[in-house]
């Protein structure tokens, strides 16, 4: 799975203590990767006056911008639009979302619509036990009323926190799977997390890719770790040294 193991990106959030999309691009070369995933922390998705000049601070560093997220979802459908223009002009492929659980019935048809107009695929993001979409069950019964160009965006630490297991969430949505966030967290007795280095946690890192090559994945893949924000980059180092010698 040299997909997954030597070519992915990292999420901006990781960054999210430095503004300057400049200082982000050169980070993420310092770790030796040439995607990112945006987060609106480096980006107002809103105010397009914003939008060229952060997109020229990847692309002169030559990091591309393959995803954005994550972003809620409006019923509005100029707000939706304007993520999706911004990864057209970005020359992105996929929007990771919430669904606000108020009125995804609504919203739904109308990013299944924007994606096939933009070309642009759309995946809804697990967040853990305490947000409505982060069981599988949920996300199983969201999907099936859900258009094809709606799939998972799995998060497998948040897959883990709420319980469920990576290698089963990618068993059972198997090529609807269409984004990945590699995160890895420790619990305390008290049930609290941790993040660690990707494959040294609670993810079985070695079976998780090779059960992605199994259903043929070959979606975004960003590399996440929200801790050290003063100094992301030893860590994201080791979890990039750990991903791409990953033995399947």
């Amino acid at each position: 799975m040299a997909h997954v193991t030597q070519d992915f990106g990292v999420q901006s959030w990781c960054f999210r203590e430095f503004k300057d999309n400049r200082k982000v691009a050169e980070y993420v070369k310092q770790i030796g990767l040439k995607k990112v995933e945006l987060c609106g922390v480096h980006c107002s998705f809103d105010d397009e006056s914003k939008w060229d000049e952060a997109i020229a601070a990847y692309r002169e560093a030559g990091i591309q911008i393959t995803s954005i997220g994550v972003e809620r979802t409006s019923d509005e459908e100029a707000f939706n639009r304007r993520r999706f223009e911004f990864l057209k002009r970005a020359g992105g492929r996929l929007l990771n979302i919430h669904f606000n659980i108020a009125n995804w019935e609504k919203v739904h048809p109308m990013m299944q619509k924007l994606g096939d107009e933009y070309d642009i695929d759309v995946g809804l993001h697990n967040h853990g036990g305490y947000q409505w979409t982060g069981s599988l069950d949920a996300v199983k019964y969201v999907l099936g009323k859900c258009g094809p160009r709606i799939g998972s965006y799995l998060d497998t630490a948040w897959c883990i926190q709420a319980g469920e297991d990576p290698i089963k969430w990618v068993k059972t949505f198997g090529k609807r799977v269409i984004g990945l966030h590699l995160k890895d967290f420790v619990f305390s007795r008290e049930g609290k997390w941790s993040d660690v280095v990707v494959g040294t946690g609670s993810l079985k890192l070695p079976e998780f890719v090779a059960t992605l090559g199994e259903v043929g994945f070959h979606g975004v893949t960003t590399l996440e770790y929200e801790a050290d924000v003063k100094d992301p980059v030893p860590a994201l180092s080791k979890c990039i040294s750990a991903i791409r010698g990953t033995k399947v």
